[in-house]
């Protein structure tokens, strides 16, 4: 086919060639302020951001509200020929009026600590889709069969079915609460945002890592301006809770690679003791989980002791054991031969220690003294590598043991037998047995060629890993040794990785500002509301200002004015009337001269008429609520809770006695409660609260009678 003179495919190629590229835009020379996007703060950049960079497809005129902006990226280069076309990810950034949303309230704000926030007056979805489609768009699916239909189209072909625009808008909105996303980030107008999913290959994506998409984000929030970013971290690797795996092997969580730090912790944790849980139970030392001096007796033991046969370096605690074992896996995934490299490396380290401090015969002796155990065993059943090591034990020092051990699949004994060697398709551990062979050096050294060598295959290692996890790590599963107290403060510090799911990455987009600005005057500048009684106050976080540098305090209150009603609906008619600690100062001053060197400022100022508005006052709701839990949380954290039918204050279930399998009581009264004289449960004290639901997220207000 040919279009214009030029065939389909080369005119494709230039399209895609003219795209940006995935893996590196924006790119590190892209400078906010030069290339089309303001230096501001993130309610000026991404208007001028998606303005440059994004299309508005006709459609979204339909919903004002949900306005659905498009950018198409190629993923590198094509490399597969001059005729192949790199494959396309498509983002989509929604920009919602949170005035017209369903969902007026960020639950992400509430527990995470910003839900003292005033409600924003728009969120900013960026959207990367599983399947490559674009939410925008002509086209949709049918809300009752899900064949795809043109938007011009009212009725379905294939089942008749009749689409309505609140149809179609059901649909938008339905994205926006979509689990399957490989992207989906979250910003408010006052550039606090949260990353609400990422799924790389693990999580279905077919072109892109979980680290590209990473990479990706933590880009576009730089040249974003935006100031703040949680993250809920559930994510799982191997099936694994990988918060708690990773801050093993690395110290910090998964997200801790692009800056990501301990931000709210669940059950009043700190940032301190989630440091001192991960020291804590990361430097276990191995030997407390091996029988010294005494025959190996566990799968455990056998387990450790493999792979601390297998790495170069000595392996002493549990975070040596799990890198080693994450590096193996990683090699096996990449590549298996690396693995064998691995094993081979550490044999010939083995070979040349164990040659240079024994002689022949007393490798000999060792390898007689095994063929005896294989020999003593009946019928065809398999020997496991401990169960060898073990009865053998006291012949040879461990190394040469464990040379002997590596060597002796393939060895041919005195009565024609040879020892065939496997690892064990259930646990993974290495088996031995002797076998009739013709005994000669062809057969014998076919036979070495084919036996296994002592890494186990990528299955293997991921059943080691699973085991070793339940078996150090997971505090419901955890094995018992001694002493006592050691366990109990491993099985303390398991609960507290598990029980920090919030972090959160400060782009200190201030300081970056007035770096990209030295001319210009960056300031911080809070807000104060006149007359506004303590109990309705208002505290929103403070907005970045740039004002040229001649600027007047005229101008810095008008700049104020505008920043904060755009930002936020409860500020919508807010007018600055002064500069706090500088009374009666003429409106002609200039700031520079009047301010000097500072770098925040706190503006009082007035609503003017709030009828309507003051729903928008808090990202947490108009319900009033009082946390107070026995482990010292006094703001929702987003875990289970319930409320005192007495005094109505809320404390976690699990704080109180009930797990979080089992249902929620039907009238509960607190321990303080219990505590206070004359206090009963009257019926006319069960109040109908609200049930944090923890697994979806979101709040159900349910009797708690009725559950």
């Amino acid at each position: 086919m040919v279009v214009n003179g030029r065939p389909l495919k080369r005119m494709t190629r230039r399209v895609t060639a003219d795209l940006h590229d995935f893996l590196n835009f924006p790119s590190s020379s892209w400078v906010a302020g030069k290339d089309g996007v303001s230096d501001g703060p993130f309610r000026t950049r991404v208007s001028d951001f998606l303005a440059k960079h994004a299309l508005l497809p006709p459609p979204s005129s339909l919903f004002p509200h949900l306005l659905t902006w498009q950018m198409l990226f190629r993923v590198g280069d094509a490399t597969d020929g001059p005729d192949s076309i790199p494959d396309l990810v498509c983002l989509d950034v929604v920009e919602e009026d949170v005035a017209r949303s369903r969902n007026v309230y960020c639950d992400q704000c509430r527990v995470v600590g910003w839900s003292g926030h005033p409600v924003c007056g728009k969120r900013f979805h960026f959207i990367i889709k599983a399947d490559g489609s674009s939410i925008g768009g002509y086209r949709k699916p049918c809300m009752c069969c899900g064949d795809v239909l043109h938007l011009s189209e009212s009725k379905c072909k294939s089942c008749n079915h009749v689409t309505s625009t609140d149809d179609v808008e059901d649909w938008v909105f339905h994205q926006l609460e979509n689990t399957t996303h490989l992207l989906h980030g979250v910003v408010h107008s006052n550039g606090y945002g949260h990353l609400l999913r990422v799924n790389g290959r693990e999580g279905g994506s077919r072109i892109l890592s979980g680290y590209h998409i990473m990479d990706f984000w933590d880009r576009l929030c730089k040249i974003l301006g935006v100031r703040k970013v949680s993250v809920m971290d559930v994510s799982k690797k191997y099936g694994l809770e990988y918060r708690l795996l990773h801050a093993i092997t690395k110290g910090h969580p998964w997200y801790g690679e692009w800056g990501y730090e301990f931000g709210a912790g669940s059950f009043a944790l700190t940032p301190d003791a989630y440091k001192m849980a991960v020291e804590s139970l990361s430097s276990l030392q191995l030997p407390m989980f091996l029988s010294q001096g005494q025959e190996p007796c566990t799968r455990l033991h056998d387990t450790i002791s493999h792979y601390q046969t297998l790495s170069e370096r000595e392996l002493v605690n549990i975070r040596d054991l799990f890198c080693f074992l994450m590096s193996l896996i990683h090699d096996a995934h990449k590549s298996p031969s690396r693995v064998d490299d691995v094993t081979c490396k550490k044999r010939r380290t083995c070979t040349s220690v164990v040659l240079s401090s024994w002689s022949g015969s007393d490798i000999e002796r060792v390898e007689e003294a095994m063929f005896r155990v294989l020999r003593a065993v009946s019928g065809s059943n398999w020997v496991n590598f401990r169960a060898l090591r073990g009865a053998v034990c006291k012949v040879a020092p461990p190394e040469l043991l464990d040379y002997s051990l590596g060597k002796l699949g393939g060895k041919l004994a005195a009565d024609g037998m040879v020892v065939k060697a496997r690892s064990n398709p259930d646990s993974g551990a290495l088996e031995y047995r002797l076998e009739p062979g013709s005994g000669s050096v062809g057969e014998m050294t076919a036979c070495n060629d084919s036996s296994i060598s002592n890494c186990p295959s990528e299955e293997n290692l991921l059943q080691d890993l699973r085991y070793l996890y339940e078996s150090l790590l997971h505090p419901q599963t955890m094995v018992s040794y001694d002493p006592q107290a050691t366990r109990d403060l491993a099985i303390d510090s398991a609960e507290k990785l598990l029980d920090c799911k919030h972090f959160v990455k400060d782009y200190k987009v201030e300081k970056m500002s007035s770096i990209a600005n030295p001319v210009a005057i960056c300031l911080s500048c809070e807000v104060e509301l006149i007359d506004e009684s303590e109990e309705f106050a208002t505290n929103p976080p403070p907005e970045l200002i740039i004002l040229p540098p001649n600027a007047t305090v005229s101008d810095l209150k008008l700049e104020v004015s505008k920043a904060f009603q755009e930002v936020y609906l409860i500020f919508r008619k807010f007018q600055a009337e002064e500069l706090f600690g500088y009374g009666g100062v003429d409106e002609s001053t200039q700031v520079k001269l009047l301010l000097g060197s500072t770098e925040s400022v706190r503006v009082r100022g007035r609503c003017l008429g709030k009828n309507g508005l003051s729903r928008f006052r808090m990202e947490r709701g108009v319900e009033r609520w009082t946390v107070d839990c026995s482990c010292g949380a006094k703001d929702d954290d987003g875990e289970r809770m319930l409320a005192c039918d007495i005094c109505g204050v809320w404390q976690h279930t699990r704080c109180s006695g009930i797990n979080d399998s089992d249902s929620v009581p039907s009238k509960f009264v607190c321990q303080r409660c219990r505590s206070s004289d004359g206090n009963t449960i009257a019926s006319g004290h069960i109040k109908h609260e609200t049930v944090a639901d923890v697994g979806s997220g979101k709040s159900l207000t349910t009797p708690f009678d009725d559950r």
